[in-house]
Parts: C-alpha cells; structure tokens; sequence
C-alpha cells in the first residue's frame, strides 16, 4: 500500500486511513465471485466497521448488512441499505432492538434461544405483525481459531444447540407470530483453512436432512462469516480468496432447490483497506530493548491487547536500515504494546508508523480509556 507520507506528517495522530481503491476492488471481487452462483446473498456484518464512509460504499455495491445490535440496524438504515435485506443477530436482543427490527421490516432475526424465540413471538404479536426468522444452530464444529472469536463449539454462548433442535421446532408450531424462514450457522472467525468451512456443509447436510424427515425445507440458509485475512504480508494478498471460499460451499453443501444461501462477511471486507496512523513520540532505550513509544494506544486498536493479535507494523517515513524494538504506546497498562521485537527502519522522534490491517475491528473497538479522543479517518480518494 502507498501511503502519502508528507501529507500525513500534517494531520494529527492518531488517525485511521482508509484506501477506498483497496476497498471497492474488494467489493467488486465479491460481486463477481458470489454472481457466479444463483441465490448467493453477501450481507456485510457491520461488527467489523461501522464508519458511516465505508457503510455507504459498500451498500452501493449491492450487500446486505448483518448486524447485531440495534444501533448496528440503526447505522445499516442511516447509511442507506434495504430493511429487507438486513439481518439481525445476536445472543442477547434486547427488547426494543427487537421492536426496532420488527418496525423497520427487516429480512429476518437469527434466533439464538427458545426464551428469543418466545419473546420475539409476543413482541411481535403486541405489533401485529409476524417475524420471519431463522433458529442460529451451533453446529460444534471447531474452526481453529483463537477461543476468543470461535463461536461453533457446544461450549460457546452462541446459538442452539443440535440436541434442542426438535424440541423448538415443535414449540414453534404453537408460536403465531414467528414463522421460520431459515437456518443459520456462523463457527468464528478469521478462519484461513478451507476444510473447516467443508466441515460446516457437512453438520449443514445432516442437519437440512433432519428437517427434511419432518417435510420441512427453509427459504434460507445462512452460513455466516469468518473468512480470514493475511496479517503478516497484508500487501501479498490484499484481496481474500473469495473465489476459492464460496466454491468450497458450491461443492460441499447440498442446497435445496430455490435455497437461498446467505454470508455474512467483514474482516475480509474491510481489514486491508483500514490502518491505523501513528507517530513515534520517543524512542526509549531500555537495557536490553528499544522501545518506540507511539501516539496510539490500545484504546485505537485493542486486538493485540485483547488477544495477542499480530498486525504488520511499519515505519512509513524512515528509509534507513532496520532495528529491533518493542512498539508500545502511551495508556497506563502493560497490556498496551503493539508489538514486541519489531523490524523496523529505524526509527526517531517524529517518524509517522503505519499499524497494518486495522480496517477491521479497528475503528469500531476504540474507547476513550484514560480520557482520550477517539481518532479521526481519512480516506485515500479524499487526500489532495
């Protein structure tokens, strides 16, 4: 990625920068790739990055948007996509998200429980109206990846467990004011290995069996998200595999005649098109380290902290040789460190560092711990 070094040494730090180009290539990859097969559906999950810019880019290119809260619906709508194709998810709705779904005429709440399922029902008995939803299944299939963002094991709080499974869809035929229009599955995130996405197809299969001896067939099936991105060379592949991705479900899962199959992607949307800019306020010499001390701390970019998270990070305005150093910044917490042992052109005083990958949970995640501002964005196709 080309960055405008001069310009930035202009603007304060920290801020998120955005490369719009990188974005819309990313976007028409997933037209074309997801075109190549009928009753594909993209939904955009919101999670990764709510900034209203990239909302409204990547509603033009016709996605639909996963949400999970009510002020996810809430920026979906502002930002311009259909009701009807927003989805809505999560453990714990609250009831006026749930009101707010059933006002707006979204597609369709993904039910994690029978107390939902029951809630839903009355909420939407009290608006005169019928939810259409899908029961979200945990299909405890385990995608590998860090335990904090796997969501498919029977251990996690999400969905419904396969066991359960008839016994709510018997309650549902007592439930007046839900009507079920499909299943979803989501096992986590950041997921490189293409086997664990076939593994997904064949709990689906199993599991569209099981309805089937019952002579029910959904509208839908909704397999979630979770495609990975490459942190450590984010400029080898700066546009993920979408062509291999949805061919592993062409193959593998044994949709019905008229299914529609939903996804729901977003770090692979928007992870390589966002990093976070930073300056390098000093460099320490400790006893046996460097550290570069930067203007950016957890509060702008929690993952590492979080959970050891690995971003690329580079000094954008030095062209000297590389040195070691431990990439920290300025909260009060050991936890707040970018990087430890880095290469990086050496550094001083002043020189601006580029924190890769950060266009996913990134901007979205920032807090104002310790009484900081939230950093700004700028965007590619902005700057002069």
């Amino acid at each position: 990625m080309n960055f405008p070094v001069e310009k930035f040494k202009t603007l304060d730090t920290p801020f998120y920068y955005y490369d719009t180009d990188l974005l819309r290539t990313t976007l028409r990859t997933i037209h074309e790739e997801a075109g190549r097969y009928e009753r594909y559906h993209v939904h955009y999950a919101v999670k990764a990055n709510a900034n209203p810019r990239l909302l409204s880019i990547i509603r033009e290119y016709g996605l639909g948007a996963d949400c999970v809260s009510g002020g996810e619906i809430r920026a979906a709508l502002k930002a311009g996509f259909p009701a009807d194709k927003i989805v809505f998810a999560g453990v714990g709705k609250a009831d006026w998200e749930i009101r707010l779904g059933l006002e707006a005429g979204i597609c369709c709440f993904n039910v994690e429980s029978l107390p939902e399922l029951e809630n839903i029902d009355a909420l939407a008995g009290e608006a005169g109206k019928v939810a259409s939803v899908a029961l979200r299944i945990n299909p405890n299939v385990d995608a590998h990846t860090h335990h904090y963002i796997t969501t498919g094991l029977s251990e996690n709080k999400f969905g419904i467990s396969t066991e359960h499974l008839e016994m709510i869809l018997d309650r549902m035929a007592s439930l007046a004011h839900v009507r079920l229009v499909g299943l979803h599955f989501h096992i986590g995130s950041q997921i490189l290995d293409m086997d664990s996405f076939k593994m997904l197809c064949n709990r689906i299969n199993e599991i569209q069996e099981l309805l089937y001896k019952r002579m029910m067939i959904v509208d839908i099936i909704n397999v979630g998200g979770g495609l990975g991105v490459d942190y450590e060379q984010p400029d080898r592949q700066p546009v993920p595999d979408f062509a291999a991705y949805f061919a592993v479900f062409h193959k593998h899962l044994k949709l019905r005649p008229k299914q529609h199959l939903f996804f729901e992607l977003g770090r692979a949307v928007v992870c390589q098109c966002g990093s976070l800019i930073t300056k390098t306020l000093y460099v320490k010499e400790g006893v046996n380290k460097k550290f570069v001390i930067v203007d950016a701390g957890f509060t702008d970019l929690i993952r590492p902290a979080l959970y050891q998270a690995y971003h690329r990070i580079e000094n954008i305005s030095s062209a000297l040789p590389p040195q070691e150093y431990d990439v920290v910044g300025p909260i009060c917490e050991s936890s707040d460190c970018f990087g430890k042992v880095v290469s990086l052109n050496e550094t001083s005083r002043g020189d601006i560092i580029a924190i890769r990958s950060a266009g996913a949970y990134g901007e979205i995640m920032a807090s104002q711990y310790n009484c900081r501002r939230l950093p700004g964005a700028c965007y590619s196709d902005e700057m002069p």
